[in-house]
């Protein structure tokens, strides 16, 4: 990267995920910024299958400015259903409990790599270069320095991580010798995902005498030390279904995973796993011929996100359990932040880490209370805990209510503090020690 004419800040972003993509559109629209996205690929990939949204992200996305991207990839609940996020029955026989509710947005969801793909579309050419895989971060009184498995570097005034769970940036910003391990530990639970074509599952549900409404509106099955849901994606043609599956009788979280954290299983190896589950869980898996299965792992909520000129955003920062819907949610809620805060003409090079600081200090407790509360869903799901002998009318209580405060979050207010810093004539140095203390 080399300064731009008129260039306010030189932009470095490692990670052309979801979260990196969405932040890299917002702050191209900024022409006094002079961006570039990093990608350890060879080009824009996304793995999983699909993704669910709650009110909330989809706000960021439309104050992203992508809701037209966003809208001609994603799906919801058919009629009369446009409301339900989930229904949730019990697993061993189907039995309906409630449903929960997300008024005009219900389940939202996509394939991963169509949203990715609809998201790349509207990225400027010029920004992204592939094949860059950073491997070591350096900051001094000119910038940020990244360097590259392939041996090239590149200078910037301010850098983001948006590199994942296994994010390369998170050991600069938390060195292992001051702050220990803070990189992936495995939840003990793990996820068998496939897709089924809607039909196929439809006719599976009739012939066993099950409900065909567990082909059409987005189900959470529950039982103990399992959980299993499904949502529409591709035009509601195809069922994105995945079952969890946790051994609770060792400690959780405990150290990743050393092999494969996806490995192809058989059909055999997931039924087993619900062996005496009701009709509809047996038709749904059984449409599955080849599942695969993915270890779930997190980080521990970090103390801060940043160091000087480089933050981190997303899974990066605040890697978590899927059991709310919520990681891409919250990357997209920070690239929406980001984009504003970097994007106001009165942040530059002088006041870029006191912006970055603010950024942690208003964003990270929210962060780590979704990353807190998807561990303590899936304990719900699972019914372990206060959990296990709740009854039917508790437990509906619960599921109807429990995702308010996440969905009804307003970033704004970060927004709208943040910038207050910057109008005033100097940062405030107390901010830039906060996070370190």
């Amino acid at each position: 990267m080399t300064p731009t004419t008129n260039s306010r800040l030189r932009v470095g972003i490692v990670g052309g995920g979801i979260g990196g993509v969405a932040l890299a559109i917002g702050l191209s629209r900024h022409e006094d910024l002079d961006v570039t996205l990093f990608e350890s690929a060879k080009a824009f990939s996304e793995i999983g299958a699909g993704v669910s949204f709650g009110p909330n992200a989809v706000r960021a996305i439309e104050q992203l400015k992508l809701g037209e991207a966003y809208s001609r990839v994603a799906d919801g609940s058919p009629a009369p259903f446009e409301d339900v996020w989930f229904e949730w029955r019990h697993g061993v026989d189907d039995h309906y409990i409630t449903a929960t509710l997300a008024p005009g947005c219900g389940q939202s969801s996509v394939h991963r790599a169509d949203f990715l793909d609809s998201l790349v579309a509207c990225l400027p050419d010029g920004i992204a270069r592939f094949g860059k895989r950073c491997c070591e971060v350096a900051q001094s009184e000119d910038g940020v320095r990244l360097s590259f498995t392939d041996g090239t570097h590149a200078e910037c005034d301010v850098a983001i991580g948006c590199d994942g769970i296994k994010s390369a940036l998170r050991e600069h910003v938390l060195p292992a010798e001051h702050y220990g391990d803070t990189g992936p530990r495995f939840s003990g639970t793990y996820a068998y995902r496939g897709l089924i074509p809607r039909t196929t599952l439809e006719a599976e549900l009739r012939r066993r005498g099950a409900d065909e409404r567990l082909a059409k509106v987005p189900q959470m099955l529950l039982g103990e030390d399992r959980h299993l849901l499904t949502f529409p994606v591709k035009d509601g043609e195809v069922v994105n279904v995945v079952a969890f599956e946790t051994d609770s009788t060792l400690p959780r979280p405990r150290q990743a995973v050393t092999d494969a954290w996806v490995e192809e299983v058989t059909q055999a190896q997931m039924l087993a796993a619900f062996a005496g589950w009701g009709e509809g869980t047996q038709a749904i898996l059984g449409c599955i011929e080849a599942p695969t299965r993915w270890a779930l792992h997190d980080i521990a909520p970090l103390p801060h996100y940043h160091r000087d000129n480089v933050l981190l955003i997303g899974d990066a920062a605040h890697a978590m359990l899927p059991h709310q819907g919520a990681g891409a949610g919250q990357a997209l809620e920070d690239a929406w932040v980001l984009s504003e805060l970097l994007g106001d003409t009165a942040c530059d090079k002088n006041r870029v880490a006191a912006v970055l600081a603010e950024f942690d200090r208003l964003r990270r407790p929210h962060s780590s209370r979704v990353q807190r509360t998807s561990f303590e869903a899936g304990e719900l799901y699972q019914r372990r805990g206060p959990w296990q002998a709740c009854g039917d009318e508790a437990l509906a209580r619960e599921l109807e209510t429990r995702f308010d405060w996440l969905w009804s979050a307003d970033p704004r207010r970060t927004i709208d503090d943040a910038l207050a810093l910057l109008a005033t004539s100097q940062p405030d140095a107390s901010i830039l020690e906060h996070n370190h203390e």
